[in-house]
């Protein structure tokens, strides 16, 4: 009777350690990016790159806000991926691959001397940061910082070189 009681409680156990485990990947490694985001990509510290080895040069461009709705899951603590829904209308894919990258195409984001427009390929490039501690995180990030690029293509409006608007980025969880 002894012995069927240690067997039941070792059992036991055991399926409760394989619960836990399972609920450490159940929780995407602490790293997935889910909820509703605040995003603030600052105009005023935008810069134009001119051509590769070239200096950057500051614009002012107008500040864009905001507000992406994330879904990501993990794999591993390295690499997860989902989508972006932005309330300006447009969804894209999430990865991340060390930092997050959120990447879409922008119809129509770059006026043409002759009237017409050419497209724009919009990067975010992000990674957590704990601004108490001024120091990047991986786990639990609900503030990341980096980079909004937006990129014309090669030989837009006629121009050999495409033309490259980068700004600061900041997304908060809300």
């Amino acid at each position: 009777m002894a012995a069927g009681a240690v067997a039941i409680a070792v059992a036991g156990s055991l399926s409760t350690a394989t619960a836990a485990h399972a609920d450490d990947f159940a929780d995407d490694y602490q790293v997935a990016l889910n909820g509703t985001f605040r995003v603030m990509s600052d105009g005023q510290w935008a810069k134009r790159g001119m051509r590769p080895g070239g200096a950057d040069v500051f614009i002012k461009q107008q500040t864009v806000e905001q507000t992406w709705t994330i879904s990501t899951s993990c794999i591993s603590p390295i690499e997860c991926s989902g989508t972006v829904q932005s309330d300006l209308g447009w969804t894209a894919p999430i990865r991340l691959d060390d930092l997050w990258y959120v990447d879409h195409d922008i119809p129509n984001w770059l006026p043409c001397p002759d009237g017409s427009f050419a497209p724009g390929h919009q990067k975010f490039i992000l990674v957590g940061w704990d601004p108490t501690i001024n120091q990047r995180v991986n786990h639990n990030a609900t503030f990341l910082m980096g980079r909004d690029q937006t990129k014309s293509p090669s030989g837009a409006c006629g121009a050999n070189q495409p033309l490259v608007i980068e700004m600061p980025v900041k997304v908060q969880k809300i």
